[in-house]
């Protein structure tokens, strides 16, 4: 949830620990949508300046297929206070590690993959088009996006309103 994410990024253990560079990892897959690999990959010099936001038009690791990123500001906090780099940890360790850290902070069952599917879980809930969060994780088709994005009932009932409000102010006319 949007309110487990934000726990998240206001959690802060204690610097310099293993635990602030698991938290500040997930945190950067979190709101980039970037798989493991390709997080780990990471290298600021593929980013341009594009108004105040660092864009980048790469390929994937694991497919090939392009992809576009963004760095949003929690992401650009953490990059800050590690270099403009993204903590290495090996895949497994992290894994194991997020579950730790998960249970500190009352959210269970963290693991790397989970932060891809709540990006494009809250892209799509904060209004992004399916078809760019496709873009944004490197899919090649919307049903595959579509099996990570969960439909949040919150977001159904957004719509009912938003589309009844429209159908008040027509009656007005």
């Amino acid at each position: 949830t949007e309110d487990q994410m934000m726990r998240i990024v206001e959690t802060r253990p204690v610097p310099g620990t293993q635990m602030e560079n698991v938290r500040d990892l997930f945190v950067f897959q979190l709101f980039t949508g970037l798989a493991y690999s390709d997080a780990q990959a990471f290298d600021i010099k593929q980013y341009h300046k594009d108004g105040d936001t660092w864009v980048h038009n790469g390929k994937r690791i694991k497919t090939g297929v392009p992809y576009v990123s963004a760095l949003l500001p929690p992401v650009v906090d953490v990059l800050e206070r590690h270099g403009w780099k993204v903590p290495t940890i090996p895949n497994q360790k992290y894994n194991c590690l997020l579950k730790t850290f998960g249970s500190v902070i009352g959210i269970e069952g963290l693991h790397s993959h989970l932060a891809r599917h709540s990006f494009a879980t809250w892209m799509l809930s904060n209004d992004a088009k399916v078809q760019n969060v496709m873009r944004m994780l490197g899919h090649t088709n919307i049903k595959q996006t579509m099996k990570y994005a969960k439909v949040l009932a919150k977001d159904v009932h957004d719509d009912y309103s938003r589309v009844g409000e429209k159908l008040k102010k027509k009656e007005v006319m």
